[in-house]
């Protein structure tokens, strides 16, 4: 089992960057209540506004808004498990995610590659995909394993379970990826339960974990709920990751950006707590600002640094594990 070194601790090791105090925290937080209550957060599922709705929120059926009372979300948050154990198919690969320690996955989602052998630039393909999980599971610097390509050359409908395929042999790590659907997340659970023995020793050592993105602003879509909603009765964690851009779907301030991510996914985890009490969540950002010269987001740049270092802080106010973009 890895338990990596703690960041930020100040008696002897670390650095600490803080990019607000604590009564900052405390007006984006008490900002954030306020736009789920009074705002509200657009649901395009049924079952998640009736779900929403038995956990007290009031539901608008005619423009599919749900408006969360503060003691909602709080409670939500309370119940959420703030350390995650994360196995992975070997145990000398399993990750522990707790306050204040610090991990590395490598970046995920490509879909263009230039190939090693030939040097074209090419469309990624299923044996990429293996080749990805292949690489990560050398590297020691990467703790757990997202999926770091996609299978272009499968059908788009089952495309996921192809990308699960590819992976999950390839890897000892634990692994991280977006299932696509509900109907999908069920199926790769179950090649998950195939390759560790059965559903009883997966629920014992899950080796895989989802991720699911808000739209910004305010959004969950019919996949993000139904990806939420599935994950935490199947006993998975799901990444609840927003992707705003400040200038762009969010306010172009940092504050006013965080409020809206924060609002994002703080609905998402009642919606996961609503449906099953401790349901393991993620707070994940891939949260950046817009290149106002392209309208394009902005990766490995100062502000999506700036900004992550504030989801991070956002996120050990609420005791939640974290996942963020580097800068």
């Amino acid at each position: 089992m890895r338990r990596n070194l703690h960041a930020g601790k100040r008696p002897n090791r670390g650095l600490r960057f803080e990019v607000f105090s604590e009564d900052d925290l405390e007006e984006i937080h008490l900002a954030t209540l306020e736009i789920l209550e009074k705002t509200g957060l657009y649901l395009a599922d049924d079952e998640a506004l009736e779900i929403m709705h038995g956990a007290g929120a009031r539901i608008d059926k005619t423009r599919n808004v749900a408006k969360i009372p503060p003691y909602v979300v709080e409670d939500a948050v309370r119940s959420a498990p703030s350390k995650l154990n994360l196995a992975g198919r070997h145990p000398k690969n399993d990750f522990v995610m707790e306050g204040g320690r610090v991990g590395f996955t490598n970046f995920g989602e490509g879909v263009f590659i230039n190939d090693p052998y030939s040097g074209e630039h090419r469309k990624t393909t299923k044996a990429d995909v293996a080749s990805s999980a292949l690489i990560a599971d050398f590297l020691s610097e990467i703790d757990v394993y997202e999926r770091a390509v996609g299978a272009e050359d499968t059908p788009g409908e089952t495309v996921q379970l192809h990308n699960a395929e590819a992976w999950m042999p390839n890897t000892s790590k634990h692994g991280f990826m977006g299932p696509g659907n509900g109907y999908l997340l069920h199926k790769i659970v179950d090649m998950a339960a195939a390759a560790v023995g059965g559903k009883d020793k997966l629920q014992d050592r899950p080796i895989v974990s989802f991720v699911t993105c808000p739209v910004s602003p305010l959004k969950l879509e019919k996949d993000t709920c139904e990806i939420i909603m599935e994950a935490s009765r199947s006993g998975m964690a799901v990444n609840i990751l927003s992707m705003a851009m400040a200038g762009g779907s969010s306010p172009v301030t940092l504050a006013g950006t965080l409020v809206d991510h924060n609002a994002e996914i703080l609905g998402g985890i009642v919606l996961s707590q609503a449906t099953r009490k401790g349901a393991k969540v993620v707070y994940g950002s891939s949260t950046t600002a817009m290149d106002l010269r392209f309208a394009s987001a902005m990766v490995g740049c100062p502000e999506c640094g700036v900004i992550n270092a504030g989801v991070a802080q956002l996120a050990r106010y609420y005791l939640l594990p974290s996942w963020v973009a580097g800068g």
